[in-house]
This record gives structure tokens, C-alpha cells and sequence, in this order.
């Protein structure tokens, strides 16, 4: 299928606001084919799942393990008395139980609960892998794979509203966590079963859902995609941005650690650019032959002139399993 609309490579985040129903993978399709080869995201949603998805365009899928690494914030819902296969509602139900022995405090204290959770059961169905398969891809097989566990933290739980059987909250958690294992944990302490029937990502720091676009008045007006995004240079705005004269950009561009001035502070994280702007590097400060030195994490060395790129596909380690929901 052409393009709708052939737009230059742009580079920069995208905070996309994304409808449930469709996969996340669905929705960078569609923006791909604005013209925009090079792409990838800060973690996916689950088709159920709605709300903020990092979109990276161009040079700005380079920084995706740092922004992926923030933490999310989720406004969800609930239902007991149910178990599926997925832990939503979208799966396949596998047992049904009373739920009436379980009261709105007991509720209450048991989404609260999640917050002394620091391991959870990845859903048999994800992208998480076993022997280089997703775990979804063997389940739907009905092929066995081994259950696996996670380190997880969970910084605030809370209950927004109850109607029993249903419920909604709110949780704010570390990169990674499965807001429906969450759910299902609830179930099984309960001993009746819980669901997730509903999810919003409402924030995945340091993006939020204030930010965000829809996919359809995106895709509805694309000459307007480059006024959307987000520029590299305030792609990482929790990091401190330094800006350097030319020499000391040459230096950077060849690899040379520099000295990082008297306001840095140890294990400090920075964004260098050259002195139009322009990102040159993702640097970290470390103790280094007597004093602190930037330490590069990653160059941003790439031409930003999209006309003088070629298109191509985002490397594969830009791209990460499903992990909202």
C-alpha cells in the first residue's frame, strides 16, 4: 500500500496517545508509512490497553533504552470472580467463582498489597520469550513453557472506585511491569479470580498523557506530524543538557572523555550538544583520572538532515516486548 502522505524522516519522540483495540505494532504501521522508515517505541501496549505510547523517530530511536527505563503510571480496571488465559477480559475464561465473601476493604487492602510486591508471573501470553519463541506463540500453540517470574517495584496502589464486582485504580510502577499479572495476583490472594477489563497509560515518565496525540487526528492531518514531535535536543528533558564549544564537539565525536565541569555530580546523566544545539551524545559522568569525565553512552552523531538519509528499518534492539497491561 503507497503512503498516504510521503513526509521526510523526521527524529524526535512522538508521544502517541493510542486507542484500545488495535496492537501497538498496528499503530506504528500507520505512522511508518508517513514516510517515516526509521521508527521504533519506549515500550508497547497490549491491543486491550490505551493511553501514552513512545513513539522514536529518526535518530531518536538511538535513546531508547533511556527512555524506556522511566516510570509508568496506569489508570486501570477490574472484575472478580473470573480467571483467563491472558488475565484480561479478552482471553479465554478458564474458571468462573463466587466473589461475594470479598468486601470493598478487602478490596481495597489487596490493590494496596501490590505496592510490597517485588516479583510477579509473567502472563503465559506476552512476548517474553522461551528458547527464542514469545511466550504467546507457544501458548496459542498449546505448547508448554516454563512460568517465569520478574523483579518488579511498584511505587503507589491505590483503589479509585468500587462497584463490586468491578473496580478501578490507579498504580504507578517500574519499566516492565504487567499491569494484568498485577491483576491476577489480586485474584488468586482473593481466591476468587480477578480480570483486568480496562487500562490508560497515563504517563510514562518523563511523557504524559497531556502530550500526547491521537492516532487518527494524525493520521488524518500528517502534514502536521513534524509540529507533533517532539525534537531530539528535549527528547530527555530529567536530563541536564550541556552544551559544548566546537573543539570540545570534535573531541566528543572522536570518543575523547571530557571533563565535566565543577556543577556535575557523580553517576549524573546529560544530553552534549554542539554549540547550534544540536545533540551530540548521551553522556554520564564518572570518576575518571582524578575527576569527573563524561563518559559517553551513546553517540548522536547522525546526519539530522532527513534528506540526506537513507530510509531503513529500526534495528531490531530498538524494538521491545509487549509491557503495558
Amino acid at each position: 500500500m503507497p503512503p498516504r502522505s510521503a513526509l521526510p524522516q523526521l527524529h524526535g519522540v512522538l508521544v502517541l496517545d493510542k486507542p484500545s483495540g488495535p496492537t501497538s505494532t498496528a499503530c506504528l504501521t500507520a505512522i511508518k508509512r508517513l514516510g517515516q522508515k526509521k521508527i521504533g517505541h519506549a515500550g508497547t501496549l497490549d491491543p486491550l490497553a490505551a493511553g501514552v505510547l513512545v513513539v522514536l523517530l529518526g535518530e531518536a530511536t538511538k535513546i531508547a533504552p533511556y527512555v524506556m527505563e522511566g516510570e509508568k503510571t496506569y489508570l486501570g480496571a477490574l472484575r472478580l470472580g473470573l480467571t483467563t488465559d491472558t488475565y484480561d477480559i479478552q482471553g479465554t475464561v478458564t474458571a468462573e467463582a463466587p466473589w461475594d465473601h470479598v468486601g470493598p476493604a478487602a478490596l481495597t487492602e489487596a490493590v494496596a498489597a501490590w505496592a510490597r510486591e517485588t516479583r510477579q508471573e509473567v502472563p503465559p501470553y506476552s512476548a517474553a520469550k522461551h528458547q527464542g519463541r514469545p511466550l504467546y506463540e507457544l501458548a496459542r500453540k498449546g505448547l508448554a513453557a516454563p512460568v517465569k517470574s520478574k523483579e518488579i517495584s511498584v511505587s503507589d496502589a491505590r483503589v479509585e472506585h468500587v462497584d463490586l464486582p468491578s473496580a478501578t485504580f490507579r498504580v504507578r510502577v517500574s519499566a516492565g511491569v504487567y499491569i494484568r499479572s498485577l491483576v491476577h495476583s489480586l485474584g488468586k490472594r482473593l481466591d476468587c479470580g480477578a480480570v483486568m477489563t480496562a487500562l490508560t497509560r497515563e504517563a510514562s515518565r518523563p511523557f504524559d498523557l497531556r502530550q500526547a496525540h491521537g492516532l487518527e487526528d494524525i493520521l488524518a492531518a500528517p502534514a502536521s506530524l513534524a509540529e507533533r514531535v517532539i525534537p531530539l535536543e528535549k527528547a530527555l528533558p530529567h536530563w541536564r543538557t550541556v552544551p559544548l564549544g566546537h573543539e570540545a564537539a570534535v573531541l566528543v565525536r572522536q570518543g575523547v572523555r571530557l571533563r565535566a565541569g565543577h556543577e556535575a555530580t557523580a553517576g549524573e546523566n546529560a544530553l552534549l550538544c554542539d554549540e547550534d544545539s544540536r545533540p551530540l551524545a548521551l553522556a554520564r559522568a564518572e570518576e575518571a583520572d582524578g575527576g569527573l569525565r563524561w563518559a559517553i553512552l551513546r553517540g548522536l552523531f547522525g546526519d539530522p538532515q532527513p534528506a540526506r538519509r537513507g530510509g531503513h528499518t529500526v534495528p531490531e534492539r530498538t524494538r521491545t516486548p509487549n509491557t503495558g497491561g
